[in-house]
Protein backbone atom coordinates (compact mmCIF):
# COMPACT_ATOMS: atom_id res chain seq x y z
CA UNK A 1 0.00 0.00 0.00
CA UNK A 2 2.84 2.40 0.92
CA UNK A 3 4.50 1.83 -2.47
CA UNK A 4 1.30 2.66 -4.35
CA UNK A 5 0.73 5.83 -2.33
CA UNK A 6 4.33 6.90 -2.96
CA UNK A 7 3.86 6.32 -6.69
CA UNK A 8 0.77 8.54 -6.82
CA UNK A 9 2.47 11.16 -4.65
CA UNK A 10 5.50 11.16 -6.93
CA UNK A 11 3.39 11.70 -10.04
CA UNK A 12 1.57 14.57 -8.37
CA UNK A 13 4.79 16.19 -7.14
CA UNK A 14 6.33 15.98 -10.61
CA UNK A 15 3.25 17.56 -12.16
CA UNK A 16 3.33 20.46 -9.72
CA UNK A 17 7.06 20.99 -10.32
CA UNK A 18 6.77 21.14 -14.11
CA UNK A 19 3.39 22.88 -14.35
CA UNK A 20 3.54 25.72 -16.87
CA UNK A 21 0.11 27.28 -16.40
CA UNK A 22 -2.53 27.65 -13.76
CA UNK A 23 -4.23 24.42 -12.61
CA UNK A 24 -8.02 24.09 -12.83
CA UNK A 25 -10.51 22.13 -10.73
CA UNK A 26 -13.30 19.90 -12.08
CA UNK A 27 -16.24 18.32 -10.31
CA UNK A 28 -17.80 15.23 -11.88
CA UNK A 29 -20.61 12.73 -11.31
CA UNK A 30 -22.14 9.92 -13.30
CA UNK A 31 -23.36 6.35 -13.66
CA UNK A 32 -21.25 3.22 -13.14
CA UNK A 33 -21.85 -0.30 -14.46
CA UNK A 34 -19.70 -2.57 -12.28
CA UNK A 35 -18.96 -6.28 -12.11
CA UNK A 36 -16.40 -8.77 -10.84
CA UNK A 37 -14.40 -10.67 -13.46
CA UNK A 38 -11.95 -13.57 -13.40
CA UNK A 39 -12.04 -17.30 -12.76
CA UNK A 40 -14.13 -16.86 -9.60
CA UNK A 41 -16.93 -15.06 -11.44
CA UNK A 42 -16.74 -17.58 -14.29
CA UNK A 43 -17.21 -20.39 -11.74
CA UNK A 44 -20.25 -18.56 -10.39
CA UNK A 45 -21.70 -18.33 -13.89
CA UNK A 46 -21.11 -22.06 -14.41
CA UNK A 47 -23.00 -22.85 -11.22
CA UNK A 48 -25.80 -20.56 -12.35
CA UNK A 49 -25.98 -22.47 -15.65
CA UNK A 50 -26.99 -25.61 -13.74
CA UNK A 51 -30.17 -23.83 -12.66
CA UNK A 52 -31.47 -23.98 -16.25
CA UNK A 53 -31.61 -20.22 -16.67
CA UNK A 54 -33.50 -19.55 -13.44
CA UNK A 55 -30.74 -17.25 -12.20
CA UNK A 56 -28.62 -14.77 -14.12
CA UNK A 57 -25.53 -12.85 -13.14
CA UNK A 58 -25.70 -9.16 -13.96
CA UNK A 59 -23.55 -6.08 -13.70
CA UNK A 60 -24.52 -3.65 -10.96
CA UNK A 61 -25.54 -0.09 -11.74
CA UNK A 62 -24.12 2.45 -9.32
CA UNK A 63 -22.97 6.03 -8.93
CA UNK A 64 -19.66 7.86 -8.84
CA UNK A 65 -18.83 11.44 -7.91
CA UNK A 66 -15.83 13.51 -6.99
CA UNK A 67 -13.35 16.16 -8.01
CA UNK A 68 -10.01 16.40 -9.79
CA UNK A 69 -7.25 18.95 -10.36
CA UNK A 70 -5.95 19.44 -13.91
CA UNK A 71 -2.26 20.42 -13.87
CA UNK A 72 -0.79 21.35 -17.29
CA UNK A 73 2.77 20.10 -17.82
CA UNK A 74 3.42 21.30 -21.37
CA UNK A 75 1.71 21.47 -24.73
CA UNK A 76 -1.55 19.55 -24.75
CA UNK A 77 -0.51 17.28 -21.88
CA UNK A 78 -1.60 17.52 -18.27
CA UNK A 79 -1.65 15.39 -15.12
CA UNK A 80 -4.95 15.03 -13.29
CA UNK A 81 -5.08 13.66 -9.72
CA UNK A 82 -8.55 13.15 -8.28
CA UNK A 83 -10.61 11.96 -5.34
CA UNK A 84 -13.83 10.03 -6.05
CA UNK A 85 -16.56 8.03 -4.37
CA UNK A 86 -17.27 4.83 -6.37
CA UNK A 87 -20.14 2.37 -6.03
CA UNK A 88 -19.25 -1.11 -7.28
CA UNK A 89 -20.42 -4.69 -6.79
CA UNK A 90 -22.31 -7.50 -8.46
CA UNK A 91 -25.92 -8.74 -8.85
CA UNK A 92 -27.41 -12.24 -8.96
CA UNK A 93 -31.13 -12.44 -9.65
CA UNK A 94 -33.78 -14.68 -11.13
CA UNK A 95 -37.21 -16.26 -10.91
CA UNK A 96 -38.90 -19.55 -11.68
CA UNK A 97 -41.92 -19.56 -14.00
CA UNK A 98 -44.47 -22.25 -13.16
CA UNK A 99 -46.95 -23.43 -15.77
CA UNK A 100 -50.69 -23.13 -15.48
CA UNK A 101 -52.43 -21.61 -12.48
CA UNK A 102 -49.24 -21.89 -10.41
CA UNK A 103 -47.64 -19.26 -12.65
CA UNK A 104 -49.10 -16.51 -10.46
CA UNK A 105 -46.62 -17.53 -7.74
CA UNK A 106 -43.52 -16.49 -9.73
CA UNK A 107 -41.03 -17.01 -6.87
CA UNK A 108 -37.93 -14.88 -7.26
CA UNK A 109 -34.65 -14.17 -5.48
CA UNK A 110 -32.01 -11.47 -5.73
CA UNK A 111 -28.61 -10.88 -4.14
CA UNK A 112 -26.84 -7.52 -4.46
CA UNK A 113 -23.21 -7.08 -3.47
CA UNK A 114 -22.93 -3.36 -2.66
CA UNK A 115 -19.41 -1.98 -2.34
CA UNK A 116 -18.39 1.60 -1.63
CA UNK A 117 -14.88 2.73 -2.55
CA UNK A 118 -12.88 5.92 -2.09
CA UNK A 119 -10.69 6.16 -5.19
CA UNK A 120 -7.57 8.21 -5.91
CA UNK A 121 -6.73 8.17 -9.65
CA UNK A 122 -3.77 10.02 -11.16
CA UNK A 123 -4.11 10.14 -14.95
CA UNK A 124 -2.06 11.64 -17.75
CA UNK A 125 -4.38 13.47 -20.14
CA UNK A 126 -4.05 14.78 -23.66
CA UNK A 127 -6.39 17.52 -24.89
CA UNK A 128 -6.72 17.96 -28.66
CA UNK A 129 -9.06 20.86 -29.42
CA UNK A 130 -11.47 19.73 -26.71
CA UNK A 131 -11.22 15.98 -27.33
CA UNK A 132 -9.50 14.30 -24.38
CA UNK A 133 -7.73 10.96 -23.93
CA UNK A 134 -6.53 9.89 -20.48
CA UNK A 135 -5.07 6.92 -18.60
CA UNK A 136 -3.23 6.20 -15.38
CA UNK A 137 -3.01 4.28 -12.09
CA UNK A 138 -5.66 4.28 -9.37
CA UNK A 139 -5.70 3.25 -5.72
CA UNK A 140 -9.10 2.55 -4.12
CA UNK A 141 -10.03 1.93 -0.48
CA UNK A 142 -13.06 -0.21 0.38
CA UNK A 143 -15.01 1.88 2.91
CA UNK A 144 -18.10 -0.37 3.12
CA UNK A 145 -19.37 -3.67 1.72
CA UNK A 146 -22.65 -5.52 2.26
CA UNK A 147 -24.76 -8.24 0.66
CA UNK A 148 -28.50 -7.53 0.34
CA UNK A 149 -30.59 -10.69 -0.17
CA UNK A 150 -34.30 -10.73 -0.98
CA UNK A 151 -36.70 -13.54 -1.93
CA UNK A 152 -40.44 -13.79 -2.32
CA UNK A 153 -43.49 -14.45 -4.48
CA UNK A 154 -46.69 -12.73 -5.59
CA UNK A 155 -44.89 -9.40 -5.43
CA UNK A 156 -44.16 -9.73 -1.70
CA UNK A 157 -40.75 -10.21 -0.09
CA UNK A 158 -40.73 -13.25 2.21
CA UNK A 159 -37.06 -12.74 2.99
CA UNK A 160 -35.14 -9.48 3.20
CA UNK A 161 -31.82 -9.23 4.97
CA UNK A 162 -28.47 -7.44 4.70
CA UNK A 163 -25.09 -8.85 5.69
CA UNK A 164 -21.84 -7.01 6.41
CA UNK A 165 -19.19 -8.46 4.06
CA UNK A 166 -16.39 -5.92 4.56
CA UNK A 167 -14.08 -8.44 6.26
CA UNK A 168 -14.34 -10.82 3.29
CA UNK A 169 -12.87 -8.37 0.77
CA UNK A 170 -9.50 -6.74 0.25
CA UNK A 171 -9.49 -3.22 1.63
CA UNK A 172 -7.13 -1.89 -1.05
CA UNK A 173 -7.73 -2.23 -4.79
CA UNK A 174 -4.89 -1.10 -7.06
CA UNK A 175 -5.83 -0.72 -10.70
CA UNK A 176 -5.82 1.36 -13.85
CA UNK A 177 -8.33 3.70 -15.41
CA UNK A 178 -8.55 5.14 -18.91
CA UNK A 179 -11.01 6.68 -21.30
CA UNK A 180 -12.06 9.55 -23.51
CA UNK A 181 -13.99 12.77 -23.06
CA UNK A 182 -14.76 16.17 -24.45
CA UNK A 183 -14.15 19.53 -22.79
CA UNK A 184 -16.42 22.37 -23.95
CA UNK A 185 -15.26 25.99 -23.91
CA UNK A 186 -17.94 26.94 -21.34
CA UNK A 187 -16.45 24.56 -18.75
CA UNK A 188 -18.92 21.70 -19.22
CA UNK A 189 -17.39 18.29 -19.98
CA UNK A 190 -18.44 14.71 -20.65
CA UNK A 191 -16.40 11.57 -20.08
CA UNK A 192 -16.50 7.79 -20.56
CA UNK A 193 -14.00 5.56 -18.77
CA UNK A 194 -13.03 1.96 -18.07
CA UNK A 195 -11.86 1.09 -14.55
CA UNK A 196 -9.99 -2.22 -14.07
CA UNK A 197 -8.75 -3.53 -10.74
CA UNK A 198 -5.45 -5.42 -10.67
CA UNK A 199 -5.69 -6.61 -7.05
CA UNK A 200 -7.65 -9.74 -6.14
CA UNK A 201 -10.84 -8.65 -4.39
CA UNK A 202 -11.07 -11.34 -1.69
CA UNK A 203 -9.42 -10.65 1.65
CA UNK A 204 -7.09 -13.67 1.46
CA UNK A 205 -6.25 -13.03 -2.22
CA UNK A 206 -6.96 -16.69 -3.03
CA UNK A 207 -9.66 -16.09 -5.65
CA UNK A 208 -8.87 -14.98 -9.17
CA UNK A 209 -11.48 -12.21 -9.13
CA UNK A 210 -11.09 -8.51 -9.94
CA UNK A 211 -13.23 -5.39 -10.07
CA UNK A 212 -14.14 -3.77 -13.36
CA UNK A 213 -16.44 -0.85 -14.12
CA UNK A 214 -17.62 1.20 -17.06
CA UNK A 215 -18.31 4.83 -16.20
CA UNK A 216 -20.14 7.64 -17.99
CA UNK A 217 -20.32 11.08 -16.39
CA UNK A 218 -20.64 14.80 -16.77
CA UNK A 219 -18.70 17.55 -15.06
CA UNK A 220 -17.76 21.18 -14.92
CA UNK A 221 -14.32 22.76 -14.88
CA UNK A 222 -13.68 25.95 -12.91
Amino acid sequence: MKQHVLLLSGLLASAVTFAQSKPSVSIRAGVTSASIIGNASESLNNIVDYSNGIFQTKSKTGFHAGASVNIPVGGNISVEPGLFYDQKGYTLKGSYDFKGIASILSPSAKADLNQHYISLPVVVKGNFNGFEVFAGPQVSYLAKSDLHVTAGALGFNAYNDRFNTADQFNKVDVGIIGGVGYQFANGFNIRAAYDRGLTKVDANRNMDAYNQAFKVGVGFRF
